[in-house]
């Protein structure tokens, strides 16, 4: 795949996030994809799944915005093909916690994003996040609560 074709799908992504535009993500993901969190071990799959995700995620973070962006090649998680690729690094705040962080993307042939890798530090805005995002996946129905412990 070309440049120009992830540079923008890498923009559409971004201006789709920063404008909280949760129907603009459709598109940009293929329908399979999967989204590796910095909080949870087993990837995120398919589309409705990560898109649900997303929107948990934008009501959650305060003041994002992406800061620069890189593109390149690397090898995908899923099977080690080498995919056109791009890191947008990020800054946010989800409840009084700074985050920084990135999100690695993986295009498949078409410019559609097939996998989505966010690494974020420090060790407390990891868990800060994980908790809120976990509560908002529980509230939005796509993951069931815990079991009350006794």
């Amino acid at each position: 795949m070309a440049a120009a074709p992830v540079v923008d799908a890498a923009a559409r992504l971004r201006e789709a996030v920063e404008k909280r535009e949760l129907a603009a993500l459709d598109d940009l993901f293929t329908p399979d994809i999967r989204f590796y969190s910095p909080v949870k071990f087993q990837p995120f799959e398919g589309r409705r799944t990560v898109v649900g995700l997303f929107g948990v995620l934008l009501r959650l973070f305060e003041d994002f915005r992406y800061i620069g962006s890189y593109e390149g090649t690397a090898r995908t998680s899923a099977d080690g093909s080498e995919a056109a690729s791009a890191v947008l690094p990020f800054r946010t705040t989800v409840n009084g916690k700074e985050i920084h962080g990135i999100d690695l993307l993986h295009f498949d042939e078409d410019g559609r994003i097939k996998e989505f890798t966010v690494m974020v530090r420090p060790l407390s805005a990891v868990q800060t996040l994980g908790a809120a995002v976990y509560a908002g996946l529980v509230a939005d129905g796509l993951v069931p609560p815990l079991p009350e412990e006794r």
